[in-house]
């Protein structure tokens, strides 16, 4: 245990760095079409670029493993958070593809880094404290994800332009960090455990829950303004109603998080999650209103809320490989399936309809959080 005035200061630091994780990646969503206007590119090079940021992510995570045991979570959290502050602007002003995929690149590198360090950082925490935190850490990030989007849509609709807007952005992000710097845990692996391992069963099985988990979540964040509009229960302008609820819900659910795994345990945590998730797919495909389809949203994002959370404490608790590794594992898995799921779901909806499609996730998502008993089991 440690003192528990470094335990706050500690919270205060890792909940900074969530926030500003989830704050940069947020604050790009508004610039993308502009990009595409500025470069006069089509969608197949738009997609080519953005996928710069997800080589940039990936290879981030599987590295940081590795720096993480040899330097501890602190540095690489306050490298990435610089990158993403400082690398924020140029995306706004970036004049030729290759210049923005390089940016691109390089801001996908500092929000990989700053992902699996935090998330480590907070395992860490949580060992050192003995406390549940996990879940509170990860409502940072979902606030931070809400308030990097609007924070840009607000300036670019004040007529302030991407560059000012990005510019502001970065400022706020920059003494967020600065601020965590000294709040910060200087805690590291331990210095006998390898630097690296193939993923065991467990993790890997964690690893694929989390996918599933991080498919859902990109889905809604896509497709879930599709549905509404398609089945006819909302006009164009209010697609992203769905969404918007979904995330506030998810916040909420994440907020408290942690009092619910300290009252019930981790394995009740997921399970009691299926309930609303079932029944909030099945409002959202079947809902005949708007506002059945609004709050089928609310219960999928409350019961999905503290699955991540409660996975990487998974990782945490296993000894069978490195936390760092495993941790690298899991969100390296989870950023696949934003990136290829929203393009499955896709596919599927062209067979079988948008409406199926939606419901097929709900299952996938109710057979994740039924595996409860089976990850608690091999993670121990």
């Amino acid at each position: 245990m440690i003192p528990s005035a470094n335990w706050s200061a500690g919270l205060l630091g890792t909940r900074l760095a969530f926030f500003v994780a989830g704050f940069g990646l947020a604050a790009w969503a508004p610039l993308v079409p502009l990009a595409k206007e500025r470069l006069g590119v089509d969608n197949r090079v738009l997609g080519l670029l953005l996928l710069c940021l997800g080589a940039g992510s990936v290879i981030a995570m599987l590295l940081t493993s590795v720096s993480n045991a040899r330097y501890g979570s602190k540095p690489i959290i306050i490298a990435g958070g610089l990158g993403i502050s400082l690398i924020l602007p140029w995306l706004a002003v970036a004049g030729t593809p290759l210049s923005l995929g390089a940016m691109l690149f390089a801001f996908g590198v500092s929000l990989g880094s700053i992902d699996v360090a935090m998330n480590i950082h907070a395992i860490e925490l949580e060992h050192a404290t003995g406390r549940p935190l996990m879940s509170g850490f990860h409502a940072q990030y979902s606030i931070g994800e809400f308030t990097g989007s609007a924070a840009v849509t607000s300036f670019l609709s004040l007529q302030r332009g991407p560059l000012i807007s990005t510019l502001v952005c970065s400022a706020l992000m920059m003494i967020a960090i600065m601020s965590a710097w000294p709040r910060l845990l200087a805690m590291s692996l331990r210095p006998q455990e390898p630097l690296f391992v193939l993923p065991n069963r467990s993790v890997l099985l964690v690893a694929v829950l989390a996918a599933v988990t991080f498919l859902v979540e990109g889905a809604m964040l896509d497709w879930s303004a599709l549905l509404l509009v398609g089945q006819g229960l909302l006009a164009e302008a209010h697609g992203g109603l769905g969404c918007m609820l979904f995330s506030i819900a998810m916040a909420a659910g994440r907020l408290s998080g942690d009092s619910m795994v300290a009252r019930l345990g981790d394995r009740t945590t997921l399970m009691l999650g299926t309930v609303p998730i079932l029944t909030g797919f099945l409002a959202v495909v079947a809902a005949p209103i708007a506002l059945i389809a609004m709050a089928g949203f609310v219960l999928i994002g409350l019961g999905v809320s503290n699955v991540v959370p409660v996975l990487c404490r998974c990782a945490g608790k296993q000894r069978v490989m490195p936390v760092g590794v495993a941790i690298a594992v899991i969100t390296t898995a989870g950023y696949a399936g934003i990136l290829v799921g929203p393009a499955s779901i896709g596919l599927v909806a062209h067979m079988v309809g948008l409406p199926l499609a939606f419901a097929m996730l709900g299952v996938l998502m109710c057979i994740a959080t039924l595996s409860a008993r089976m990850v608690m089991a091999e993670s121990l």
